[in-house]
């Protein structure tokens, strides 16, 4: 299915329809602040098990993120957070950052790292957002990579549908995405480390 969604202004009732289908295993694709983004509830092994087989990724060696719909939500599934780092977030989140954090037993087992650690987001983007809020729990997120030698993520929905939408459940249409990934922050070291240049810029705060 290809659901066109408002990116200002999301529909209740389309979003119960994402919403209704996450809770019944099922995958999407959808938009956030950077490039689009494949997910599906983190609590749901099967349908995470088949996000590793559709982005062709080695579940014991990748480790994929997921998309919290605030600072407190990301509090629940993380071991304590240092006021430094909490300052941190408070300055950059929503925005196009992922956040690697200490995880801890409430986080599936599939979701963390060997250092058990999570990559967490809170995206600038209303549709994620509002899904995330809905469903009452996280959802998966990683990257789409398009077969092209120009450019290296999909731009629009109905391109992504063109590839995907026979694998997946709902392909959602937010406008036009980037071309950029997240700024990938390590916050378990001190000072935290910048792993990843993406979208969201650094030169504004210090990691020091």
């Amino acid at each position: 299915m290809l659901l066109d969604i408002h990116p200002e202004n999301p529909d209740k009732r389309k979003i119960g329809i994402v919403v209704d289908r996450l809770e019944k295993g099922g995958i999407i694709i959808y938009p956030t602040d950077t490039v689009y983004g494949i997910g599906c509830d983190i609590f749901n092994k099967k349908a995470v098990e088949k996000i590793y087989k559709i982005r062709g990724l080695n579940p014991k060696k990748a480790r994929l993120s997921f998309i919290c719909e605030s600072i407190s939500q990301i509090a629940t599934y993380s071991a304590q957070i240092e006021n430094e780092i909490f300052r941190l977030m408070k300055q950059i989140l929503p925005g196009p950052y992922t956040i690697i954090l200490k995880g801890n037993h409430k986080v599936p087992k599939i979701m963390v790292g060997k250092r058990s650690t999570i990559g967490v987001r809170v995206p600038d983007n209303e549709i994620a957002l509002e899904i995330v809020r809905e469903l009452g729990r996280p959802i998966l997120t990683t990257s789409l990579k398009a077969d092209d030698e120009i450019k290296e993520y999909f731009s629009t929905a109905e391109e992504i549908y063109d590839d995907f939408g026979k694998l997946v459940d709902i392909v959602i249409d937010g406008g036009a995405g980037n071309n950029v990934p997240s700024t990938v922050i390590d916050c378990t070291i001190n000072p935290p480390e910048l792993i990843r240049q993406g979208a969201g810029e650094v030169d504004s705060f210090d990691l020091s």
